[in-house]
């Protein structure tokens, strides 16, 4: 659901620490924090946007206005846009987020003031085709009448056509070429999939209509668009990068992205080190950090209670794992549910936050009734809640069978919460596995997509936390790492510079 909310206010970027040649990009997502959000992408694009805009960049992004967002902003133009069987009046509305950033609202009610952003009750809106074409097509007019940009940055299926368009626009205008398109791909598994008789719909010919362009099992592919027509494509880890050229992780996309392998680069996700920040966090009943370890007992304590379990000294001496997720089969439920049996048994206490698959939510009610002083589960999703098992928990569980990157691994190490996780995607990317002989690592990995190797890596980690010392130097290696964006956001300019260079 859109995020009900008002536009933020403009909160001044810091001067960018080493002199830049700035760069204009223009970012095009269907989500963006905190106007809209479904789910990390929102997250994604806000905070990478405003760390661009602190290392002296300016940045643009278009995104739709969703029901319940305000349009407080400055107009900049009703532009007409032939779409479908008619033309669509846009209103472009301007919003500072920062210093060297703002947010450009695509407006059109008949589009986008619904209930939801991409459909109701789990079922897709049908002309989510011409949804985000228009989005398309927006941000080509900003591109060329607002921004000026020298680089645009498309996110997800969404924003797929946008280098069709690009290159409509320039010949149109009869300019030397059109905008270098870097084009992420944020979930291999949404493909933005349509009929093919939408094509001359949305102005595209039927010459396009192949595999080299975006034809896939004779539909229309937002996504096959994305990647066969922009200049450079990346991903949200580099072992996903890797990942995404094999048909055990390519969704049918394998042999596509392999023919560009040439053009894609894995970039990991950083997370917002201010809202993730375990000294200063207001969601916390007590603020810790790496030099004092208090408070994180006093947030398990907290986090026994809120789940209604012990939390006497015997209780506290057992170690607390958490889990924060989709309980959805990709995240590994099924290799929880065939372990279980196991799980119940452990001298541990597990807490569980989440919404999904019915079988699995039912799966852990079980569970928790036939072992009420161990097992704790709220099904549905609290911001608050989230902070709580990230700072009250000792292990953080992710069994994931497939993880594009992951974020709660990173903030459960920034909380000092050792993550176990299966080595695949972003996990593998952060996640540097303890060595038994050394001690060094920052949590607990397993290869096979099993239950069996799920349960083993938890036995280790169940065998560490009883070493108090080792433990803490696991802990401490965690919060050390730096997953900031930051970080991140000078691996995309390094993308940036490539995809001017070569275009």
């Amino acid at each position: 659901m859109p995020l009900m909310m008002r536009a933020p206010s403009v909160s001044p970027a810091p001067p960018p620490r080493q002199r830049v040649r700035p760069l204009s990009i223009l970012v095009v997502s269907p989500e963006v924090t905190p106007f809209s959000k479904t789910g990390g992408l929102a997250d994604v694009t806000g905070a990478l946007a405003l760390a661009l805009a602190r290392q002296g960049h300016q940045v643009t992004l278009v995104t739709p206005r969703y029901r319940g967002i305000e349009a407080a902003g400055s107009s900049l133009e009703r532009v007409p846009i032939e779409l479908g069987d008619g033309v669509h009046e846009v209103e472009l509305v301007e919003h500072a987020l920062a210093d060297r950033a703002r947010v450009v609202l695509v407006d059109y009610p008949p589009f986008y003031d619904r209930p939801g952003i991409y459909g109701e009750n789990h079922v897709d809106y049908p002309d989510n085709a011409f949804r985000f074409a228009l989005l398309a097509r927006a941000a080509v007019a900003v591109a060329t009448r607002h921004a000026q940009p020298a680089v645009v940055h498309a996110h997800e299926w969404q924003s797929g056509l946008t280098p069709m368009y690009l290159t409509r626009a320039a010949a149109g205008r009869r300019t030397r070429g059109r905008l270098p398109v870097v084009f992420t791909i944020h979930n291999l598994a949404y493909q933005g999939l349509f009929p093919a008789a939408v094509l001359p719909a949305l102005g595209l010919e039927w010459e396009l209509f192949t595999a080299a362009g975006l034809e896939y099992w004779g539909q229309v592919s937002f996504l096959k668009a994305g990647i066969n027509f922009s200049d450079l494509i990346t991903t949200v880890s580099p072992r996903y990068a890797v990942e995404i050229v094999t048909p055990e992780f390519g969704c049918g996309f394998e042999g596509i992205l392999a023919a560009r392998r040439d053009r894609l680069v894995g970039i990991l996700n950083g997370i917002d080190r201010d809202v993730w920040n375990p000294e200063s966090d207001p969601l916390l009943p007590a603020r810790y950090g790496p030099r004092d370890f208090d408070g994180k007992r006093r947030c398990t304590i907290e986090l026994l209670r809120t789940f209604g379990l012990p939390h006497d000294e015997a209780a506290l001496e057992r170690p607390v794992i958490g889990m924060v997720s989709r309980m959805v089969d990709q995240k590994g439920l099924d290799l929880l549910a065939a372990a279980s049996e196991e799980l119940a048994g452990l001298d541990a206490t597990f807490v569980i936050v989440g919404t999904g698959e019915r079988r699995y939510q039912e799966m852990w009610a079980r569970l928790a009734a036939r072992v009420p002083d161990r097992i704790g589960v709220r099904v549905g999703f609290d911001e608050a809640l989230a902070h709580l098992v990230e700072a009250g928990a000792d292990m953080f569980l992710m069994p994931s069978r497939f993880e594009p990157c992951g974020l709660n691994q990173m903030y459960s190490m920034r909380y000092g919460t050792v993550p176990i996780v299966r080595a695949t995607g972003g996990l593998f990317d952060t996640v540097e596995d303890v060595d038994e002989r050394t001690g060094r690592g920052t949590g607990f990995r397993f290869e096979e997509y099993t239950a069996e190797a799920l349960f083993a890596a938890i036995a280790r980690a169940l065998a560490a936390y009883r070493r108090k010392s080792a433990w803490r130097k696991v802990m401490l290696a965690g919060m050390r790492k730096d997953y900031s964006w930051d970080v991140s956001a000078r691996e995309y300019v390094k993308v940036y510079r490539k995809a001017i260079r070569e275009t």
